[in-house]
């Protein structure tokens, strides 16, 4: 009986150790995040761009005669972008 009181007491040790350890970690890292993000702010992201660069005519025709051929006439192109 006296084994499995000793054999307890050290799990809960363990488990307190363990337990311990793992708030400290997580306390840590909040700790450093909260200094990254103060010193060192995320950069600002560049405006995008005005407006898209046009796409050919003959292009946009074959794009359209695909789209026609694949659908069997029931699809349509609305809007061409290039990027």
């Amino acid at each position: 009986m006296e084994n499995l009181y000793e054999s307890l007491a050290l799990m809960g040790i363990g488990l307190g150790t363990v337990f311990t350890v793992l708030l400290l970690i997580i306390g840590l890292g909040n700790l450093l995040i909260a200094a990254v993000n103060k010193f060192a702010p995320e950069e600002e992201k560049p405006a995008p761009k005005a407006a898209p660069k046009a796409v050919p005519a003959n292009i946009a025709q074959a794009i359209e005669s695909a789209v026609k051929i694949i659908t069997g006439g029931k699809g349509r192109v609305e809007k061409i972008e290039k990027q």
